[in-house]
């Protein structure tokens, strides 16, 4: 059974009357950096001048400067920069400055597990690891709640590091939802696999195939695009809200039989196996070395794969019909 933590075991007394340095103001930059500040922790920002993130620091009222000023004096550094940019950046601009007793915190473990980043001796080591973007971070902070998070001490090298860690989560709103504990490995590994056979991978190659047969078939695009792209939040939000057996609950018995029958034709033993290869390339560190050297190598592939996707059919219909629904406050890219 996973150990769970709570306000109660949170207390922000790790972070009171100090201040905590937040490394990029992207997705889940802004939100911590806010979160924290709202609940009463001194914050610096640091992120590079010119850039959108940076004017978007500037217009939640704070001052972003360089990664060394606004180290200067921090307790805890929270890097929340794109994992690919992390190994460079530590080496040339976080490691010359870190002094011994600070912390520096990690959103996911990809660079500390996979050993890109060796951390300099005598810091603390942590990971808070909320399970939603940023901007669910700050929404359900604002609104009273909260996001999961996990917590992983990597090092402790003052014995203060879980106090740290776990007042970090309290202070980004996680302990109002619960903090799970569990190891940069564990959260590394899983995350990965979520998001390539299930969450991102997974359901996006779903959507495409279910789209495609039924335009293939002759079937009007845009009642395609409802079909398989629209009404998956209308199943999603069931499974959020009562699993598996609530979603089958409130959906006729017809589309229940279908479910249990023709769900299993579709993801086969075959996917399974294939789902066990991917895992396996990610614990391997296959895929990390594979992804950091397609970063090195100017992203040619991963460039030309999103922009093959990004004109798609599939992509361009929903762009037509989202503009017809203002309701659904379309975010287009």
């Amino acid at each position: 059974m996973a150990t769970m933590y709570y306000e109660k075991d949170a207390p922000l007394d790790g972070l009171k009357g100090k201040k905590v340095c937040v490394i990029g103001y992207g997705s889940q930059g802004h939100a911590h950096s806010q979160n924290l500040r709202d609940s009463g922790i001194e914050v610096s920002v640091s992120e590079l001048e010119g850039t959108p993130n940076f004017a978007l620091a500037k217009e939640h009222g704070f001052s972003p400067t360089t990664i060394e000023k606004a180290m200067v004096g921090a307790s805890l550094l929270i890097i929340t920069l794109p994992d690919e940019m992390q190994a460079k950046i530590y080496e040339t601009q976080i490691k010359p400055n870190l002094k011994p007793g600070q912390t520096l915190g990690f959103c996911h473990g990809f660079n500390i597990h996979f050993g890109y980043i060796k951390p300099t001796p005598g810091v603390n080591v942590v990971m808070i690891a909320p399970k939603g973007p940023g901007h669910l971070v700050r929404a359900e902070y604002e609104k009273g709640g909260g996001v999961p998070c996990l917590i992983a001490v990597h090092t402790d090298a003052d014995k203060n590091a879980k106090k740290i860690a776990l007042a970090w989560a309290n202070g980004i709103g996680g302990a109002r939802a619960g903090v799970i504990e569990t190891t940069f490995k564990e959260e590394t590994e899983t995350d990965l696999f979520g998001e390539q056979a299930v969450l991102c991978g997974g359901l996006s190659a779903l959507i495409k195939a279910g789209f495609e047969t039924l335009v293939e078939a002759g079937y009007q695009p845009e009642i395609a695009y409802f079909e398989c792209m629209h009404e998956v939040k209308l199943i999603v939000d069931l499974f959020y809200q009562g699993g598996l057996s609530y979603m089958r609950y409130s959906i006729s018995n017809t589309a229940e039989y279908g479910d249990l029958t023709r769900g299993p034709r579709i993801v086969t033993p075959e996917t399974k196996k294939e789902m066990k290869k991917i895992l396996g390339e990610i614990t391997s560190g296959q895929f990390a070395k594979e992804w950091v050297d397609e970063y090195k190598n100017g992203l040619k592939n991963f460039n030309a794969l999103y922009e093959k996707d990004h004109g798609s059919q599939l992509e361009q219909v929903g762009r037509k019909l989202r503009k017809m629904m203002k309701w659904v406050h379309a975010k287009e890219v």
